[in-house]
């Protein structure tokens, strides 16, 4: 079977053509959807076997279980004895090298991360905090950054135990951080305390330590030059939809910060598969949005392809749908108005076909069939066609525990990964930068009574004028003036329009009118500023609707 890759291409399924995806454009990132049943998962297997036949490493989600299967052998299934009999080719079994990982450490090497790189935007998702608790978390980040030593990368902020005590500090020194940061309320950080009980309930606090995970053990290949399939066992993470999201935008983020720049590379250093690709876009705020799409553009450069497997093309936005150049559609059923939409627009990503009704053909696929469009000459997609997907060589379905836990002890990253680090708290840490910067205060405070001011050296007439100087700046009486100056102003507009045979006679209103003076004019000023800038009046930016400040479920600060 291997002799079906050739000339740096996957054999992935047969129409009135092989069916190729070209390994130059594997970084072009893709998409696999279908509904339940169709066959998106044998899909993705038969992806990653190519890519690992390639010598390409391999990481993916394995929501339900039964992707396990490839790390064994394949078995000579009937169905898949035919398939390939029809495509021209014997199916001959095979199996790859595995390494299974697990963010619980039952299953698989444990992944960990600390909460610092994490980062406070990813945090604020998977606490699902609203605006005014991301506030606290951004400030609590900016105390323990100044705080931190400068030789230590995470800050100390290593854990979720961490994260509880920062928020310790920043509740019992609210006068203080609020001052120089904004207000920190006691209500706000009780909010964040109880979200971190929920994720900690959820097993969370065991993703947040010491080991973290070092990508080189993803990136790497086999003794044969065949790349690593790395499968998370993500069934019981499922659970946790929220914190399965953000776990894997963080690995996508670390991928897009520490690998370096490489351009269009003849094969990828990397491809990431994206099962149940829809739990990273729900409800997610504008901002994470922008950072999904960003990366996704920006990371094929790093060598990286991104493949989201979901079941309806509508679940992933356009902005991101826009850079997804490889295409694998199953079936979809047109049963409500919602699904004759998404069929609709599945066929409206691929490129025509004239001697293919697209949207007609998407319903009608059966079980081991899909249209396919993958980038081919110079990086343009081929017309959409109606294939028969390679069956997998390695075995469909889910590994007994007994196999894992054999594949496990032979794993080439065994014993590195599970021991957790012991907790160190931060306490410490927070004082003594609390102390420097209160040393820095005193020694502020005492050279400006060491040097009192040249006005106050200056004697009994800078001294009076200083009074002067207050007196006039008192609201009340900066008020008197601002009124006097009004009606000079109202005085001097009637006469000149009297000079000019104006009438100056206003039509009175129910309500008693009030006079206009220089604080209208500075409103007037503000509005004008903010409707030829992109920002509001106050300061914040524009949004196409208000929403109330609170989170999605219902919970205020």
């Amino acid at each position: 079977m291997t002799s079906l890759d050739q000339d740096g291409k996957i054999f992935v399924g047969l129409s009135q053509k092989p069916e190729m995806l070209t390994l130059a454009f594997g970084n072009r990132h893709g998409l696999i959807t279908g509904a339940t049943g169709t066959g998106k998962t044998v899909t993705l297997q038969t992806l990653a076997e190519g890519f690992s036949r390639a010598g390409v490493p391999v990481f993916a989600a394995d929501v339900k279980g039964d992707l396990s299967g490839v790390a064994a052998m394949g078995e000579r299934k009937a169905a898949f004895v035919k398939r390939a009999k029809d495509m021209g080719f014997d199916y001959e079994p095979d199996q790859f090298p595995v390494v299974f990982w697990d963010l619980f450490g039952a299953q698989g090497h444990p992944i960990r991360a600390t909460v610092h790189d994490m980062g406070p935007l990813l945090l604020t998702r998977m606490l699902d905090l609203n605006d005014v608790q991301e506030g606290v978390i951004n400030i609590a980040f900016r105390v323990v950054s100044e705080a931190g030593e400068a030789d230590d990368p995470h800050k100390g902020l290593i854990d979720l135990e961490n994260l509880r005590e920062l928020l310790g500090y920043l509740g019992d020194n609210a006068k203080t951080i609020g001052a120089r940061y904004g207000n920190v309320a006691p209500a706000t950080i009780g909010a964040v305390q109880r979200e971190l009980l929920v994720v900690e309930n959820q097993g969370g606090e065991q993703f947040f330590g010491m080991p973290q995970l070092d990508l080189s053990d993803f990136i790497a290949t086999d003794g044969k030059g065949r790349g690593r399939i790395n499968i998370l066992a993500a069934d019981k993470l499922m659970e946790s939809p929220r914190l399965y999201a953000t776990f894997l935008l963080w690995l996508i983020a670390e991928l897009f910060e520490q690998l370096p720049e490489i351009g269009d590379p003849d094969k990828p250093k990397l491809v990431f598969f994206f099962d149940e690709a829809h739990l990273l876009f729900n409800e997610a705020p504008k901002a994470l949005l922008d950072k999904i799409e960003q990366v996704v553009r920006l990371i094929r450069s790093k060598g990286v392809g991104i493949y989201f497997v979901t079941q309806n093309p509508l679940d992933v936005p356009d902005k991101v749908l826009a850079q997804l150049g490889n295409r694998v559609q199953h079936a979809l059923r047109a049963f409500t108005p919602r699904d004759q939409k998404a069929v609709k627009a599945a066929a409206e990503t691929f490129r025509p076909n004239p001697d293919l009704d697209t949207v007609r053909t998407i319903t009608e696929l059966g079980k081991g069939e899909a249209l396919v469009s993958f980038l081919e000459g110079n990086g343009a997609p081929s017309m959409v066609q109606r294939a028969l997907i390679r069956p997998p060589s390695a075995r469909v379905g889910t590994l007994t525990p007994d196999e894992r836990k054999t594949i496990i002890a032979k794993s080439p990253v065994r014993g590195e990964y599970e021991k957790v680090e012991p907790h160190k708290s931060l306490s410490a840490l927070l004082q003594k930068g609390a102390g420097q910067k209160s040393d820095q205060t005193d020694d502020q405070a005492s050279e400006g009574r060491a040097e009192p001011s040249e006005a106050a050296r200056g004697g009994w007439w800078s001294r009076l004028l200083l009074g002067v100087a207050a007196f006039f700046a008192h609201p009340a009486v900066r008020q008197f003036f601002r009124s006097i100056a009004a009606v000079v102003a109202r005085s001097a507009t009637q006469e000149a329009m009297r000079r000019m045979g104006v009438s100056t006679t206003r039509r009175r209103s129910t309500s008693r009118s009030r006079s206009f003076g220089i604080a209208d004019l500075d409103q007037l000023s503000s509005i004008a500023d903010a409707t030829t800038s992109e920002r509001g009046l106050f300061g914040t930016p524009q949004h196409s609707s208000k929403r109330p400040n609170k989170s999605r479920s219902g919970k205020s600060a």
